[in-house]
């Protein structure tokens, strides 16, 4: 079996980790394309992409977008109000319209998500608030996207003042949504492979805790409600 880690071992620190140096690194990708050719189309995507094969949802796969897109709207918009192009403002738009659309897809997703990982308690407390704050960001984003397309706010106006707070309102709640992602992922190890079994004993504990029936909490111990 071909094995991406393993086949197309990179030089690192001048490739002096590596005895084979450039020669080894052409060596090992040949090999790699060789062997990946004899392969079957879902096991040509696994090898290729071990990391999307692992994922148990695709939650983390949208998160990016929503964050890149709104933040770099945010940014676009104010240097267009500041250096009065309105070229910048319409790029604005474009951000916007996107990143809502993306923030929409990584709300599904996270809903569906929180369905099919382990976790205890004060992770259910932090991953209620993740969803809330998710659901709000994607609300805001929405509204705003909607006056922009009905209002006609890349022109300046009265309405520029407030439009650009509210946009700096909905990027500091996606900031902090995804702080929120982050910390249940880094610190607690929510969705993460090799955490797993601890992940599930506190699902566990946490359910008889709460003397709730599995009939009514499957899989994680929780229903979530937005």
């Amino acid at each position: 079996m071909i094995d991406l880690v393993q086949d197309l071992q990179f030089a690192v620190h001048g490739g002096g980790d590596s005895g084979d140096g450039i020669a080894g690194m052409v060596a090992g990708i040949l090999t790699f394309v060789e062997t990946l050719v004899t392969l079957s189309p879902a096991d040509m995507v696994t090898r290729l992409l071990p990391g999307l094969a692992t994922m148990r949802n695709l939650h983390p796969l949208w998160v990016h977008f929503p964050i890149a897109l709104l933040s770099l709207f945010l940014l676009a918009d104010v240097l267009g109000v500041a250096l009065r192009k309105t070229e910048w403002r319409r790029f604005a738009s474009g951000l916007l319209y996107l990143g809502t659309l993306f923030a929409g897809i990584t709300v599904i997703a996270g809903l569906i998500a929180a369905g099919t990982v382990a976790h205890g308690g004060e992770v259910h407390e932090i991953m209620e608030r993740h969803e809330h704050l998710g659901i709000s960001v994607f609300s805001m984003a929405l509204a705003l996207s909607i006056w922009r397309w009905f209002g006609q706010v890349e022109r300046a106006g009265r309405g520029n003042g407030l439009f650009l707070s509210l946009a700096s309102i909905l990027v500091a709640l996606l900031l902090l949504t995804a702080d929120l992602g982050g910390y249940m992922v880094y610190k607690f190890g929510v969705a993460v492979e090799a955490a797993d079994a601890g992940n599930e004993a506190a699902a566990q504990q946490h359910l008889h805790e709460g003397d709730a029936s599995p009939d009514q909490h499957p899989g994680v111990g929780h229903d979530h409600h937005p």
